[in-house]
Formats: C-alpha cells, structure tokens, sequence
C-alpha cells in the first residue's frame, strides 16, 4: 500500500517549514544572494565590502554566511546600491495566478 504522508510543498521552503517570516527571510536570501556574488566579482574582502556598503565586518560576514535574521531588508538594499545596484520596489495588485506576498527578483 502507498500512502502519501508528505503534504504538498510550496515553492517556497521556508514557509513549508513553519517559519513565521518566511517571505521576508526569502527576499533577504535573494537581496543577500546578489550582495554576495558582487562581493566575489570584485574580489572584496570582508572589511573592503565594509567599508563600501557602510555595515561593519560583522554584519558582511553575516551576510556572507546568510544568517539574516539581525539584518534588515533595508540595509541589503542600502548595501547594494553601494555596490552600484539599482534596487527598484513594485507594488501591484495581486493576480488570481499570484498570491499576494514579497518577491525578489535579481
């Protein structure tokens, strides 16, 4: 007999595992993703990355290591426009095809 005992996932694994702010922790992961791929393709170190975005060492090397909890979507924008990002902010009415909620796209 085959029983299905896994209930249907999201696209979104985060909130599949019961976080709270799982679309806010996702924007994050992606504003981060981004932050850290301009971090390699300049070959900054952590205290150059620092120095440029205005966080301090540690707050890069959280980043560099996705722990986003104490940090603020704010600041990963602020950050990549440091970096010569262009962030831009949407709002829309949410479609029948999307849920409402926060997308990051990079």
């Amino acid at each position: 007999m085959i029983r299905n005992e896994h209930p249907q996932g999201t696209d979104n694994v985060l909130m599949d595992l019961g976080f709270d702010d799982a679309e806010e922790l996702t924007a994050k992961a992606a504003l981060a993703l981004k932050l850290n791929t301009l971090i390699d393709q300049r070959g900054l170190g952590q205290t150059e990355a620092a120095a440029i975005t205005g966080m301090t060492q540690p707050k890069v090397s959280q980043v560099r290591r996705y722990k986003l909890q104490n940090i603020s979507l704010e600041r990963l924008m602020q950050a990549l426009v440091s970096l010569d990002q262009q962030v831009k902010i949407v709002v829309q009415p949410a479609r029948r095809a999307h849920a409402p909620g926060i997308l990051v796209a990079g």
